[in-house]
């Protein structure tokens, strides 16, 4: 006596929702979990409920290795089996898409003796232009995010760099400042100029090429009407000064002070007396 395999349960999958552009194509895929091995018996069925109905239409069936299309219903030459029973696949091509195609497509999957399976379902929805899915606006949303972050490290790195080139620039030139300093001081200190000594060259200087001229005329003997005589004795006497470089101050040594020159020639022309 022969006793029957136990069943245990089947898993199907689907997708949740396609979108789909008028007049393209789409495929509906549909595949399942089972513990045992793909039986010759698989079998797959495809249903089919219009938005706004109640009611089902089986519209694709798979058994013994054949497949049967529905060629009444809204998919009539419009539909074809596109899956691999062998490899637990049962997907469906639905061609030149409608908007009355707008609907919810079941898929039921049997691998004898597992037979026990809750059915699943996947929502079409036809557009004229495809829309924007939730998935783009997430991609995108994190794209940004991680657009921004990455914008805010460089910018970070990009200030550190350059804090750390104007530092090292200060350094450098605080460094080189303090070296000159040190230099100088290592010279010793600039002695002083003495304020006297410009003034007493430019005097000097100005004494060694001045010349003093002192013109004495003495008349013996002047006839009238202010006539010159024979006797008439014209002298000049041309004084001059010079200071050499080792001459010291006014009235010292080595020369006569400026006061003294003016009287020194008043004397002399004084005593001067010809005849």
């Amino acid at each position: 006596m022969r006793v029957p395999e136990q069943s245990q349960a089947i898993v199907i999958y689907t997708g949740w929702e396609r979108h789909a552009l008028l007049g393209s194509d789409i495929r509906l895929s549909c595949s399942f979990f089972s513990w045992r091995w793909t039986s010759e018996d698989v079998t797959f069925s495809w249903t089919y409920r219009p938005d706004g109905s109640r009611d089902s239409i089986s519209v694709f069936h798979y058994t013994g290795g054949m497949a049967y299309v529905d060629n009444k219903g809204p998919f009539r030459d419009r539909l074809e089996f596109v899956g691999n029973p062998a490899r637990r696949d049962g997907s469906i091509l639905l061609k030149n898409l409608d908007f009355s195609d707008n609907g919810t497509f079941t898929c039921d999957a049997k691998n004898p003796p597992d037979i026990v399976g809750r059915p699943s379902s996947v929502r079409l929805l036809v557009f004229e232009k495809v829309p924007i899915q939730a998935g783009v606006i997430t991609g995108s949303i994190i794209g940004a995010v991680l657009g921004l972050l990455v914008l805010i490290v460089v910018i970070y790195y990009l200030m550190r760099f350059l804090v750390a080139r104007r530092v090292f620039s200060l350094s450098v030139s605080k460094h080189g400042k303090k070296k000159k300093e040190g230099s100088q001081q290592r010279q010793g200190p600039v002695p002083p100029a003495d304020p006297s000594k410009p003034v007493r060259r430019m005097a000097a200087g100005a004494r060694s090429n001045q010349q003093q001229r002192t013109v004495v005329r003495k008349t013996e003997g002047v006839g009238g009407g202010g006539e010159e005589g024979p006797g008439r004795v014209l002298m000049t006497i041309e004084l001059e000064l010079t200071r050499k470089n080792g001459e010291k101050g006014p009235g010292g040594e080595g020369g006569m002070g400026r006061s003294a020159a003016p009287g020194f020639l008043s004397r002399l022309a004084n005593q001067l007396t010809f005849k």
